[in-house]
């Protein structure tokens, strides 16, 4: 199975694994399963990175991984399986209660990781999973094992304080496809000392400042945008009924990935993006199935 894994090119999720413990029980989530879950739907081989505790709920969370036919390396650590309380407003909208010195604060940074790294086609990782020094090195290492043409996804996804302004550099040093929420940009504005621009500016800022490739800007309701070199794309959110928004976020990233890797243009992959999370918004939970016709609009070009 190693030697299959180190083989293959894979889209790759990196980064925490825990269980949402939502009002009406608990589900799998945390954003790297999240994302490749979604990527994986698109047809790609993908896999979720992470480490799981000794424990029951990891027996759950790879009997979980195993029923979504989700291929996964997470080694088990002497630590607690992660899981995070999660509290929806009225909106569907959630705030999070997250556990520290969990198992995915601990992954081991394993010769099979290093081996999937050297072939993978994308990866996602963002700020949270980086907030124990342990998991911060093996992502970096890890990301900096992948090949010059890896789509280099920085998911930022901000929560309550784990995070640092030396952590959100290396990775903006690291990766080529930074994705940031609304809120996010205005606290990485105060953090950075870019006062008084407007959004737009910022984030025209920060693609020159750290050369890359892609910046995509979610807002809510408010719509998207995506930024390359010169040029501009916007998207305005589908209105929906909101059953709630957990995973939403990486069920866009696993979408526009996926659209940009089988050859699509930067508006053909952020409108396909758009419509994906609106949908998975409609639905309980981070990673519902999606219907054929989101799929059939991610196919090779030609």
């Amino acid at each position: 199975m190693e030697t299959m894994k180190s083989t293959t090119s894979y889209i790759i999720g990196l980064g925490e694994a825990l269980w949402d413990v939502l009002p009406d029980g608990k589900k799998l989530g945390g954003a790297p399963a999240n994302f490749a879950y979604h990527a994986g739907q698109f047809g790609n081989k993908t896999l979720a990175v992470s480490a799981l505790g000794e424990d029951k709920l990891a027996e759950e969370t790879l009997a979980a991984l195993d029923e979504k036919e989700l291929e996964y390396i997470m080694p088990q650590v002497p630590y607690p399986t992660g899981t995070v309380q999660v509290v929806l407003d009225d909106e569907g909208v959630p705030t999070y209660d997250i556990r520290e010195n969990v198992a995915w604060d601990n992954i081991p940074l394993t010769d099979e990781m290093l081996a999937v790294a050297r072939n993978a086609r994308a990866v996602c990782w963002g700020s949270l999973a980086q907030r124990n020094v342990v998991s911060r090195d093996t992502i970096q290492q890890f990301v900096k094992a992948t090949p010059k043409d890896c789509l280099r996804i920085f998911d930022i996804n901000l929560r309550q304080t784990f995070y640092t302004k030396e952590i959100i550099q290396e990775s903006l040093r690291l990766c080529n496809i930074l994705k940031i929420n609304d809120e996010e940009l205005v606290s990485i504005g105060r953090m950075f000392g870019y006062p008084g621009l407007d959004i737009e500016n910022k984030c025209w800022l920060i693609l020159g400042k750290y050369d890359l490739d892609i910046l995509v800007l979610t807002c809510g309701v408010n719509g998207s945008y995506v930024f390359t070199p010169g040029t501009m794309s916007f998207q305005e959110t589908p209105k929906v009924e909101v059953a709630d928004t957990v995973g939403a976020g990486d069920s866009f990233t696993g979408a526009f990935c996926s659209a940009i890797l089988k050859g699509k243009s930067v508006c053909e992959a952020h409108r396909t993006a758009v419509e994906v999370s609106a949908y998975v918004c409609t639905q309980n939970g981070a990673m519902p199935k999606l219907p054929e016709k989101y799929l059939d609009k991610v196919q090779p070009c030609g």
